[in-house]
């Protein structure tokens, strides 16, 4: 099935979901092979180092640094990697309520990173496209 690109049907359809936990973006030298007993939701290759997005808790028992948490909401419809302006929408309306948006797409879904603190805020604002 291939994902929706249409703007307004994906603002009116991604029932945007909170997801349980809290996590933390670590960067690290090596590679993703040593950091795999880790079990990091994301990585991402920088010239700097590499990324990981890890569960807090598990972050701190590994000693590793980081400077703020997130939580993670989960626009649970199927948008196409394809689809243009779902990320500017998303990141709009959050900027516009005081909220940073670390987005990352996946093949189903798309994911957003926001403070921990203003997560309840944050899944409210994109509420609002149903609206």
């Amino acid at each position: 099935m291939a994902g929706i690109t249409e703007l307004d049907e994906l603002l009116q359809s991604m029932s945007p979901a909170l997801q349980d936990g809290e996590y933390v973006f670590c960067t690290v030298a090596g590679s993703c092979s040593e950091y795999s007993h880790l079990e990091p939701l994301a990585t991402f290759h920088e010239q700097e180092g590499l990324t990981l997005v890890l569960d807090k808790d598990v972050a701190k028992k590994a000693k590793l640094e980081f400077e703020a948490s997130f939580k993670l909401i989960t626009l649970t419809v199927h948008s196409s990697l394809e689809a243009v302006g779902l990320t500017a929408a998303v990141a709009t309306k959050l900027a516009s309520k005081g909220i940073s948006a670390n987005v990352i797409a996946a093949y189903y879904h798309d994911h957003i990173f926001v403070q921990s603190k203003k997560a309840e805020q944050a899944l409210a604002a994109l509420e609002e496209f149903r609206q």
